[in-house]
């Protein structure tokens, strides 16, 4: 996903171009990582000084919706990051002090459905939490 794609689904779900939501969607292609709502306000506070945290929240829940954005939940905080470009089946590996990730093209789904039994599977979510390189060198 970039700017421009996340725009034109907006457009074609029928809602509103603002250039608050253009600058936050080029804060996450900037990025490159997860976001924290409140790591989005102070990025934009200095250009939108009236900019409130709900306004904040509720694109980054819109642009979530939309699948512009995927979303976890570090500490206790929901972080947001933009959707994946590739369709394939993978997941990911994140870094819980600056937020990057890295793709697990490996799935520990495909043992786990063997022992499932009846149980219908409908989906799942699977990341793991560590260090990347340069904020584990840093933990030293």
């Amino acid at each position: 996903m970039n700017v421009e794609q996340a725009l034109k689904v907006m457009k074609e779900k029928g809602y509103k171009y603002t250039d608050k939501r253009e600058d936050m969607l080029t804060l996450f292609a900037d990025e490159k990582r997860y976001l924290a709502a409140k790591d989005v306000l102070q990025a934009l506070q200095e250009r939108y000084s009236g900019l409130s945290f709900d306004t904040i929240y509720r694109n980054l829940s819109l642009f979530s919706e939309l699948g512009i954005l995927e979303e976890t939940e570090l500490e206790g905080e929901k972080k947001f990051r933009f959707a994946c470009s590739t369709n394939d089946h993978h997941h990911h590996l994140i870094c819980v002090d600056c937020g990057k990730t890295k793709h697990v093209h490996s799935c520990p789904m495909d043992a786990f459905e063997e022992s499932a039994g009846d149980f219908q599977i409908t989906g799942h979510k699977f990341e793991i939490y560590g260090y990347c390189g340069d904020c584990g060198e840093k933990r030293v």
